[in-house]
């Protein structure tokens, strides 16, 4: 798995925050900013993501 296959707009842990500076938020990691919450978690702890659940919708 590459950082680009993980899509943070279809986890469940993903969301929009209404802060302009930094949009993108993982609810998981606790992260906001203005990349995909993937990246900046590969970026910080060398690793990919494991947490992706999927959404599903209804």
């Amino acid at each position: 798995m590459t950082i680009g296959n993980v899509n943070c707009r279809k986890c469940i842990y993903h969301y929009i925050t209404w802060d302009n500076r930094f949009p993108f938020g993982c609810k998981l990691y606790g992260v906001k900013s203005r990349q995909l919450p993937s990246i900046v978690v590969y970026q910080s702890i060398g690793k990919l993501c494991e947490s992706f659940k999927e959404k599903v919708k209804t």
